[in-house]
């Protein structure tokens, strides 16, 4: 990072506001060490004289920071509530295309997401092309799956059904691969978010099914894919998921071909207040 000194006025909110402890006063300026920085770009949000940049363009472009104003940063928090509230795991969904432009954007809120420690390590899988072959192979995993788990008198009742329904949804793959789909729902595209950092992947996923259901799109999670990812290692090889990376979300999206008309129920939460 650094410091224009001629702009900085010495107001030290950098320094205050530095978790990393990087940030010292030289002569009444902010003098950035770079020694414990993890380039989190608070120091560049928060100085009001745009005294402070990137020293790394290349990762790093200033071509990403924004100048905050209401109109275009504020949103209404009854209004969040209700977006939030009337999202919905989609699994009907229209023939047609997802735009470029709309996979980029969603990639986008994924990578504004905050990291531990400003790892960044949430990468993406973007699946179109080979969506009728990732099928396949999800499939077939999950049928000798189900053979093993129907040959085992204790697998329990829901299990079993579970393991009835892969082995039914490969049948009628195998008889007819453009025919009925319970597992991608005939979606045209699907992303995956991996990360060496579970939490990390979640929140990405988290922001980036908002900015989903912002653009008009539909989605719901995959539980059977990654399921099936987890004992089949070809399927991670498929996916470019590296040694050391996991899994995180499987996210099918496509434009959805019904309009929901209300938000629904829930439970009362459990809340512990101390």
């Amino acid at each position: 990072m650094l410091v224009n000194t001629d702009k900085c006025i010495g107001c030290t909110l950098c320094k205050q506001d530095c978790i990393a402890n990087d940030i010292t006063m030289i002569d009444g300026k902010s003098h950035i060490k770079n020694e414990t920085c993890i380039k989190c770009g608070h120091c560049i949000a928060i100085c009001p004289v745009k005294a402070i940049s990137c020293d790394d363009e290349k990762e790093y472009s200033m071509n990403d920071v924004k100048e905050y104003n209401d109109k275009d940063f504020l949103v209404d928090s009854d209004v969040l509530m209700n977006f939030m509230k009337f999202r919905r795991s989609v699994r009907l969904f229209s023939k047609k295309d997802v735009e470029e432009e709309k996979i980029d954007k969603i990639i986008e809120a994924g990578k504004f997401t905050q990291t531990g420690l400003n790892a960044q390590d949430v990468s993406y899988v973007v699946v179109k092309d080979k969506m009728l072959e990732l099928r396949q192979i999800v499939l077939e995993t999950l049928n000798r799956q189900a053979d093993y788990l129907l040959s085992d008198e204790a697998t329990p009742v829901q299990v079993r059904n579970y393991a009835n329904m892969w082995k039914d949804m490969y049948r009628k793959f195998i008889e007819n691969p453009d025919g009925e789909d319970r597992l991608f729902f005939k979606a045209p595209s699907l992303i995956i978010v991996k990360s060496k950092n579970v939490i990390n992947g979640a929140l990405s996923a988290s922001k980036m099914e908002l900015m989903v259901n912002a653009l008009g799109l539909g989605t719901y999670f995959s539980g059977f894919l990654a399921h099936a990812a987890k004992s089949n290692p070809e399927i991670n090889k498929f996916l470019q998921i590296e040694d050391g990376e996991e899994l995180v979300a499987c996210m099918v999206i496509g434009y959805p071909k019904v309009q929901y008309k209300r938000t629904v129920p829930r439970k009362d939460v459990n809340v512990i207040r101390l």
